[in-house]
């Protein structure tokens, strides 16, 4: 790293962050994986480099959303204990902390972790909410937890987790998110649900237009409700839902090397993300899966300038809209963002 770009890194590590994006699954400690590995006894490699290329991206492998996901079946079989998931909670926490993020919105998904051991969904839930609920302290970090629905687990099991994170919301669970294989799993089953958890006053977030078209975002908006969109890199293929996301001030949670790693966009200088934000869209940078991604969030703003173009007062600018979208009430947003303009003017 030559000695410019090493000054920006650090410039962007100190800089005050959100991440409104980072999924618990993606973001495990490779170290980690290999005590427990070890530990646990589990039939998977633990050495380092044979264990990364099951869990994490790695360069020549292909670009894709299945390759991608892959990962996931690995990281999963991990979720196997209580204690397992406390410690899983608590480095993600400490580790978005180590990089100066001051508002992390959580997402996982209870019926990937509790898939190995069989645990009931409202228990992994609860062990997360402990977890989750120490750490934030313990790391001066502001916290908001998004359950996830995985769009192949069904409605049966949205309904559940919607249950679930609705009679939570006072846990420090702020809102639910839908995920997975949008190429496959049409968003239209799950509209009631999301419909409902919105009114109630919960956040939603829907993943779309990331590995299928635009159209995917539209219903996200216009049948869902949704404040938020996931990825949504398609959006700028339809003039009309440009306008439609900007006039409706739509947040999109844009994370770059996930978007290039998964075949989302085929190389970093064609990320739409300049382009986005020329068209006056709500743009935030986000690390979605840190640890597959082998990335953090500093990473991803310096990424921004370095292939992007972008200039310091966008990445200012996408940092504060990041706050402005978060599922926060009123007046923590008001606190936070007078402590950010402090630090980044």
């Amino acid at each position: 790293m030559s000695e410019i770009a090493s000054t920006l890194h650090t410039e962007m590590e100190r800089l005050p962050k959100v991440d409104l994006h980072r999924h618990l699954e993606g973001s495990l400690r490779v170290e980690t994986l290999i005590d427990l590995v070890r530990r646990e006894r589990l039939n998977l490699p633990s050495d380092k480099k044979a264990l990364q290329a099951m869990v994490q991206m790695q360069p020549g492998e292909p670009r894709t959303s299945a390759n991608f996901l892959a990962k996931f079946q690995h990281l999963r079989s991990f979720f196997r204990s209580p204690e397992i998931i406390h410690r899983f909670t608590w480095e993600t926490i400490a580790d978005a902390a180590a990089d100066n993020v001051r508002y992390l919105e959580l997402h996982f998904t209870p019926v990937a972790l509790s898939e190995t051991g069989e645990f009931p969904l409202s228990e992994v839930v609860d062990w997360v909410i402990e977890s989750a609920s120490t750490a934030a302290v313990e790391h001066a970090l502001e916290l908001g937890l998004i359950l996830s629905v995985n769009r192949h687990e069904g409605v049966k099991y949205a309904e559940q987790v919607a249950h679930i994170a609705l009679d939570r919301s006072d846990r420090g669970v702020v809102g639910l998110s839908l995920a997975g294989d949008e190429a496959g799993h049409s968003a239209e089953p799950f509209e009631p649900i999301f419909s409902a958890v919105r009114k109630a006053g919960l956040g939603i977030s829907i993943h779309a237009g990331e590995w299928a078209g635009p159209e995917n975002i539209r219903f996200a908006i216009e049948a869902m409700g949704a404040p938020r969109i996931g990825h949504g890199v398609r959006v700028m293929e339809d003039p009309a839902l440009v306008r439609l996301a900007r006039d409706q001030r739509v947040a999109f949670e844009i994370c770059l090397t996930s978007n290039i790693q998964s075949g989302a966009v085929s190389n970093i200088r064609d990320h739409p993300l300049p382009e986005m934000l020329q068209a006056g869209l709500q743009v935030t940078l986000n690390t979605d899966d840190p640890g597959v991604s082998n990335t953090r969030l500093s990473d991803e703003y310096t990424l921004a300038i370095t292939a992007l173009d972008l200039s310091y007062e966008s990445i200012k600018g996408l940092i504060l809209a990041a706050l402005q979208a978060s599922f926060l009430p009123p007046q923590k947003k008001a606190s936070l963002e007078s402590e950010f303009l402090a630090a980044i003017l």
